[in-house]
């Protein structure tokens, strides 16, 4: 497929070209962790494209089961179980079914009444997971749509499932939101879902956002918050929801004036609602804890470590022209 680079003349294509070969060759050493993503990602490189695909429904399904053979699909199912666990989704792979922890479809319908035109467009999904929003977007038309996540996990997977649809329009780099500045004024419509309060820094965070969108541009930010009237975050002196890795879970109202402060406009809440066990469960592809470990049985208004429970908010923001 060609590069999408090729699309973006105005990023940094030889730093991010450098970058590649970096991680590539970093991912060839013969190292346990990289081969238990590379081992299947290669095995299911093997086995022909899907003739047949629909993004368009809850569920991504990729290949009808008679298009492969009972060994083919032996051969993909032990692959997909490798890349477990399955944390977006859920998908059909040629008649494999995979049920993920969270029902991703759930969060893509409360957005999908404010989602912007993406046909023609160039669109960033920043901590893409294994691509479940992306292949979401195609029945869309966007022109190209850029992932990014520096987890192997992800990427490998993404690789793995993006080579079954055979689809041009997706492309994934194992980079991270701290290597935007390499994309400056490059992306029309930025998805930046479950990510911010991952960061120490949410300001600065927005602020290389918004210097990789061009004029005119529309964020889609989707984020935990916690409930609440006062602009203000909760910061977790460890975890939150058993989650390490968690800095500032913002009020919807602290939210909006982070957007504010960093340079967006027409800001405008899409959504909002507390989290749930429907949407985010252990299953047999993602078999750890999930949401009702993560709560107190006695008081579901707070996590286990006795914070207000997690709401979800859907915000679109512009990058002024």
């Amino acid at each position: 497929m060609e590069d999408y680079l090729t699309r973006l003349p105005a990023a940094r294509q030889q730093e991010i070209r450098d970058l590649r070969a970096a991680v590539a060759a970093r991912l060839q050493q013969p190292k346990k962790g990289f081969q238990r993503f590379r081992d299947p990602l290669a095995a299911v490189r093997t086995l022909p494209p899907a003739r047949f695909t629909d993004f368009s429904g809850d569920k991504i399904v990729i290949g009808r089961a008679e298009e492969i053979s009972a060994p083919q699909r032996q051969l993909l199912a032990d692959a997909l179980r490798a890349f477990m666990p399955w944390r977006k989704g859920p998908f059909s792979l040629f008649g494999i079914e995979i049920d993920a922890e969270w029902q991703s479809f759930m969060k893509w319908n409360r957005l999908l009444p404010s989602l912007p035109d993406l046909a023609g467009k160039v669109v960033a999904d920043i901590g893409c997971n294994n691509g479940y929003y992306m292949f979401r977007m195609l029945p869309h038309q966007p022109r190209q749509v850029v992932g990014f996540d520096p987890v192997l996990q992800h990427y490998h997977c993404f690789q793995a499932l993006n080579h079954l649809a055979g689809r041009p329009e997706p492309a994934i780099e194992p980079l991270g939101v701290e290597h935007l500045p390499l994309y400056p004024g490059c992306f029309e419509v930025v998805f930046l879902m479950g990510v911010i309060y991952h960061r120490p820094s949410p300001i600065t965070m927005l602020r290389e956002v918004r210097q990789a969108m061009q004029p005119g541009g529309v964020l889609i930010l989707e984020s935990q918050i916690i409930p609440g009237d006062e602009p203000v975050a909760l910061f977790p002196a460890e975890r939150y929801a058993k989650a390490p890795g968690v800095y500032f879970v913002p009020t919807l109202p602290c939210l909006i004036n982070w957007l504010t402060r960093t340079g967006f406009s027409r800001i405008e809440v899409a959504a909002q609602s507390p989290t749930t066990s429907e949407e985010q469960r252990r299953t047999a592809w993602m078999t750890f804890e999930s949401y009702a470990d993560f709560i107190d049985p006695a008081r579901p208004e707070r996590t286990v470590e006795g914070y207000p429970a997690p709401w979800r908010a859907i915000v679109k923001a512009e990058n002024p022209v």
